[in-house]
């Protein structure tokens, strides 16, 4: 066994070069989405001057940067043509409806990216250092991007998330979308069940951003809502779910426990939250990209963690909720946490 833990491998510092330059992958994708680079390759045919034309880009500068998009395997190469992966044609090329370049613009955002220029120093004291609370901070812009640009990564959760959620249930319901950003978890509740009120609650300018969706989604009719801060709004009660999705892991567990206190009080009897989160094992280090996540809260937030099952499970519990189960969604790193008041 050599010391990276692969038997028999030669050993080789490779592993230490592809970390150090990993910064390279991410702004040469970023670049091919500015340069619209994917459109380019999925509308053929593929050769260099034909992508830089369409890219308004030096022919030097589109050879360079498509061999390098090969060896990241976001492309492939054949005969001096690139084309797409079934990764990139589903996921990048802009003529895809799955396509989640937009996303690009939120993950590369200086308040997401700028901190890790700082790790060091965070790690010492425990902390972000953005000011404040960090990406929580009161009325932080950075939310409407997130409402603007994250909704196709999110999109595929909405779904089984309102199925979980609604259970079949087709009457009369009142739902509270806690930090709805973009809306679409509420949306989609709206969507399965007609009779579904939806309320969703964030600052002012992210909500008109998830009124959008809902008018897009033709259910604005029956969307509500509720700005300000999820710590200061009274919710009101006779709830039947609320949700809370992508939110708990930015604050501590005294913090998330008494937000769900606030939750539980806002419900019928028999309510259900439905919380949406990154959720790693026992280990903390699997799997890989919920495990990774803890990262992201340390960089950005005062306090904020990727939790594990048993503590949301124990959050939830204290905060008056019985029967939490989890539910994993296929093919992608969230899991929903349902309990019931």
């Amino acid at each position: 066994m050599q010391p990276d833990g692969s038997p028999g491998a030669a050993l080789t510092p490779s592993i230490v070069f592809e970390n150090l330059q990993a910064f390279q992958r991410t702004f040469a994708l970023k670049a091919a989405i500015e340069l619209d680079i994917f459109r380019a390759v999925g509308q053929g045919p593929g050769d260099v001057p034909s992508i830089a034309r369409h890219a308004k880009a030096s022919e030097r500068g589109i050879r360079i940067l498509c061999d390098y998009l090969v060896i990241s395997g976001l492309l492939q190469k054949q005969d001096g043509r690139y084309r797409h992966t079934p990764s990139s044609a589903a996921f990048l090329d802009p003529d895809s409806p799955t396509c989640l370049a937009s996303i690009a613009r939120f993950l590369s955002l200086p308040a997401m990216r700028e901190p890790y220029e700082h790790l060091a120093d965070i790690v010492r004291n425990g902390r972000t250092v953005l000011p404040g609370e960090g990406s929580v901070e009161p009325e932080n812009p950075i939310w409407v991007e997130f409402a603007q640009s994250m909704g196709p990564m999110m999109a595929p959760m909405a779904g089984p998330l309102g199925a979980i959620v609604l259970e079949g249930r087709a009457g009369p319901m009142r739902v509270l979308d806690i930090a709805a950003g973009h809306g679409l978890f509420g949306i989609e509740i709206a969507k399965q069940n007609p009779h579904a009120h939806v309320t969703g609650l964030d600052w002012a300018p992210v909500l008109r951003v998830a009124l959008e969706n809902a008018r897009s989604a033709g259910v604005h009719d029956r969307y509500n809502m509720l700005p300000g801060s999820a710590f200061e709004v009274e919710f009101g009660d006779a709830y039947d779910a609320v949700l809370l999705t992508n939110f708990l892991h930015h604050f501590d567990v005294e913090t998330c426990v008494e937000l769900l206190k606030k939750v539980h009080r806002s419900l019928k009897p028999g309510g259900c939250v439905a919380t949406l989160e990154f959720v790693p094992n026992e280990d903390r280090v699997s799997p890989p990209m919920p495990a990774a996540f803890s990262l992201t809260m340390l960089t950005s937030t005062a306090s904020g963690d990727a939790y594990t099952f048993r503590e949301l499970s124990e959050m939830h519990r204290h905060a008056g909720f019985d029967a939490v189960t989890a539910h994993p969604i296929p093919m992608s790193p969230h899991t929903i946490v349902m309990a019931r008041a």
